[in-house]
């Protein structure tokens, strides 16, 4: 067999792989300027069989392609052309482009235990362990080092994608027909399969185990967990669709209660909570490798591996154009700003999230976006009182957020986040900036209570001056909590939760209805 200590690397070049019939010696074959070096030992023609475990979505319910293609999109957007011309070379040579990603840790993917628990096995009972991938050697190397589990590994380079008949191909070689295992998961593992003495699969969709039933009726089949419509409503966090409430703000300011304006509403809400969950998808996609090692976003669906990654690049497209297809029927105008919305963050998820300060204020305004739709879709104007107080209290809520996450990484003694312009040591000044965010917004109101437009909305205007204590009681309690460490990593998400503060939101709506 192959040394552990000299991987067997695709070895796209005239050295070919070992056979059990060789005996032991060293051998040094030249291709161009690569110099390839083989230890080859005779094998005990008893020996156990090899176990050969595919890497994406098998040992990790993940894909590293496509991790590493929008790991560069959101380190380097224009890296996109660079990527089209690597693969106009072929998808070797795109794995060999995107090989060499500045944020990789092999240490926080998602690994299967299934899988694991099986290459123990194998191990336990004296049988060697080889890791076989399409992904690039590094990659591949990198977490066979970090695992420490593996007898060697086969993997793609510059020239060879290792996938498919390619890799079975190779397996051949090494092992011989019928003379390995064989773990994997997709399409592309059908013929290693045919290949292989026993094939054993997981997370495989449902016509690739009905063609894997008819080429190989005695394969093994890894439990694992399917995910569920919960487990799909986290990943479009439909939880997060209380913030486009605020679509239905202009609509209750301006006391507009007929039901063609409630229709045009409601539609709208729904084309903003699915162009929002269609950027959430790409947001976390860009961010997979900072988020796995956060504490609450690692167990997001897409980090955690819970929903294939390809699936989720599927459904961005679907929820857009769904977005669209709805925002069509409000009116051309609101189609205008749902795609100004999309523009902006995409923008953000790409761009303006890493400047400093920029992302805040770009959160704050992506709010006030919200607000603008809501106006232009029941026809009405737009109050510049709204949307400055609006700008005020969602830049406060946009800091709060950033002050959890430094505060989080501050007390875990993490690093300074790599996705972010922060440091650890701005926490301080961040919540200065949250505080100073949210009082200028009371103060918004109090200007806005005591100007002559309201007294042609409300008959009591004097009660609107109470609901500025409750902001401000709430503004300066969600500091407090945030700087105790037990706020949500959203303080909207929080506040929709907390007692506290649904209390205080009933209390300012009576005030408000009294009011009127």
């Amino acid at each position: 067999m192959v040394r552990s200590d000299l991987k067997p690397q695709t070895l796209p070049h005239r050295a070919r792989p070992p056979l059990p019939h060789e005996r032991s010696e060293r051998r040094y074959e030249r291709d161009e300027a690569h110099w390839t070096t083989l230890e080859i030992e005779t094998p005990d023609r008893e020996a156990p069989r090899p176990l050969v475990v595919d890497l994406d979505g098998t040992l990790i319910a993940s894909d590293l392609l496509i991790e590493t293609a929008f790991s560069e999109l959101g380190r380097r957007p224009q890296s996109i052309l660079d990527m089209l011309m690597a693969l106009s070379r072929g998808k070797a040579a795109l794995k060999h482009r995107l090989s060499e990603p500045v944020d990789f840790n092999p240490g926080t993917l998602p690994y299967d235990p299934e899988v694991l628990s099986l290459i123990r096995q194998a191990r336990a009972a004296g049988r060697p362990v080889y890791l076989a991938s399409a992904s690039h050697q590094r990659l591949v190397e990198s977490i066979a080092d970090h695992l420490g589990l593996f007898t060697g590994w086969f993997a793609s380079d510059e020239t060879t994608n290792l996938a498919g008949r390619r890799k079975a191909q190779q397996l051949v070689e090494a092992f011989g027909d019928r003379g390995f295992d064989y773990v994997g998961n997709d399409a592309a593992d059908l013929p290693v399969w045919e290949k292989a003495a026993q094939s054993i699969a997981i997370r495989t969709p449902a016509g690739v185990r009905r063609k894997l039933a008819r080429q190989c009726p005695d394969a093994e089949h890894l439990t694992h967990t399917r995910p569920t419509w919960r487990t799909w409503a986290r990943m479009l966090r439909v939880h997060q669709y209380a913030k486009n409430a605020l679509i239905f703000l202009p609509l209750l300011a301006a006391h507009l209660f007929t039901l063609e304006a409630i229709t045009q509403a409601v539609l709208a809400f729904i084309a903003f909570s699915l162009c929002a969950s269609s950027i959430y998808i790409l947001n976390d996609l860009v961010d997979l490798q900072d988020d796995r090692g956060h504490r609450s976003k690692s167990k997001r669906p897409l980090p955690s591996g819970a929903i294939p990654l390809m699936h989720g690049v599927m459904a961005i497209p679907v929820l857009f154009l769904g977005a669209l297809a709805v925002g069509s029927t409000v009116s051309l105008s609101f189609l205008g700003v749902l795609l100004g919305y999309f523009a902006l963050t995409t923008a953000y998820s790409f761009v303006l999230k890493r400047m400093m300060v920029v992302d805040v204020i770009t959160l704050a305004g992506l709010y006030s976006v919200r607000v603008i739709g809501g106006a232009v879709a029941v026809s009405v104007a737009v109050s510049e009182w709204l949307i400055a107080f609006s700008m005020m209290i969602f830049m406060s809520l946009a800091l709060i957020k950033r002050y959890v996450e430094l505060a989080a990484r501050r007390d875990a003694n993490l690093p300074d986040p790599t996705s972010r312009d922060y440091k650890n040591s701005d926490l301080d000044i961040v919540a200065a900036l949250a505080a100073a965010a949210g009082f200028n917004a009371v103060t918004i109101l109090a200007l806005y209570i005591s100007s002559d437009s309201v007294n042609e909305l409300y008959s009591r205007p004097q009660l609107l001056w109470l609901v500025g204590p409750l902001l401000m009681f709430w503004i300066a309690r969600a500091l407090m909590l945030a700087g105790r460490r037990i706020m949500d990593d959203d303080p909207v998400v929080f506040a929709l939760k907390d007692r506290v503060s649904l209390l205080t939101v009933a209390a300012a709506a009576a005030l408000i209805v009294a009011a009127v």
